[in-house]
């Protein structure tokens, strides 16, 4: 079988092909172009900067303070 589109006979292989690739090149157009570069990692320092210690006292503060930068000593190793 066969439709008539502006007066010419197209067959139904030919409009189930070209639906199949003008679906599949509409996708891999939108999908396509500049990709934006992902977010570089944060840094230590900018982590110590940002990350408040939520200490009841100076001595806590101290303690935490203390306790992280020797966790940092042993992770090096």
């Amino acid at each position: 079988m066969s439709y008539v589109i502006l007066g010419r006979a197209i067959k139904n292989e030919y409009l189930a092909l070209g639906t199949i690739f003008g679906t599949v090149g509409i996708a891999m157009l939108s999908t396509g172009g500049k990709k934006e570069a992902p977010a570089a990692k944060p840094t230590l320092a900018q982590v110590k900067e940002t990350v408040k210690v939520n200490a009841g006292s100076k001595e806590e503060e101290d303690f935490i303070k203390n306790f992280i930068a020797e966790a940092e000593k042993e992770s090096k190793h």
